[in-house]
């Protein structure tokens, strides 16, 4: 899908004022994005560096729906998988990227709309709404990892079954970058508290832990 010259300058003008509604005007209600879960098995793969040393990627595969974060790193189809039918984003990425992972449904997730990529938004798009982001802020005490809104999202749908990879709260560091969790704004325990007390509640949630974690 593309969009001429004037939906592309009331975009820029959209995202240059941070307008929750103009930028709005891309996106699928949210309604929408909860619909497509609806009964549906769903794999969130997080980029843990863990995930790499199993061998879970065909199961991740198997899914109904595969969902992936930021760079969506697959090092290898064994551990990964293939299919990327969401991608989640909080950081810029370019058409070509997107066009060879050709996401189903591009999502936004970042409080900082002025990074929102253009390319993200010529695709099928949901801009994950920023009072989600502050309530999940409030309860966290810093901010939410992208891979902690999704799961915060996918709580709220009606999913028949969500399993998560690639997530050990950053005890592996991540497989994008070689920052540590004291150089990154988020609360891992909180994280990871959070997670736990889901899977407690939420018989619909399994964490398949990385070997290195397990």
């Amino acid at each position: 899908m593309t969009r001429a010259a004037p939906g592309w300058l009331g975009f820029r003008l959209a995202r240059a004022l941070r307008s929750e509604a103009g930028l709005a005007r891309w996106s699928i209600p949210p309604a929408e994005a909860l619909a497509d879960l609806a009964g549906r098995s769903v794999a969130l793969v997080g980029n843990a560096r863990a995930l790499a040393e199993g061998a879970a990627g065909a199961e991740i595969d198997a899914h109904d729906l595969v969902i992936r974060i930021n760079r969506a790193p697959m090092p290898a189809s064994r551990s990964h998988g293939r299919r990327t039918d969401w991608l989640a984003l909080a950081v810029r990425m370019g058409a070509a990227d997107l066009a060879r992972l050709d996401p189903s449904l591009t999502l936004w997730m970042s409080h900082k709309r002025k990074r929102l990529p253009w390319a993200a938004v010529t695709r099928r798009f949901y801009l994950h709404w920023k009072d989600d982001i502050d309530s999940l802020w409030q309860r966290l005490g810093a901010q939410p990892t992208t891979g902690l809104m999704l799961i915060d999202l996918l709580a709220r749908s009606k999913a028949a079954r969500v399993d998560l990879y690639g997530f050990d709260f950053f005890a592996s560091l991540s497989l994008t970058g070689s920052r540590t969790a004291e150089r990154v704004p988020h609360d891992f325990a909180a994280e990871r508290a959070f997670v736990e007390r889901l899977l407690a509640e939420d018989a619909r949630f399994t964490l398949n832990r990385p070997p290195a974690s397990a």
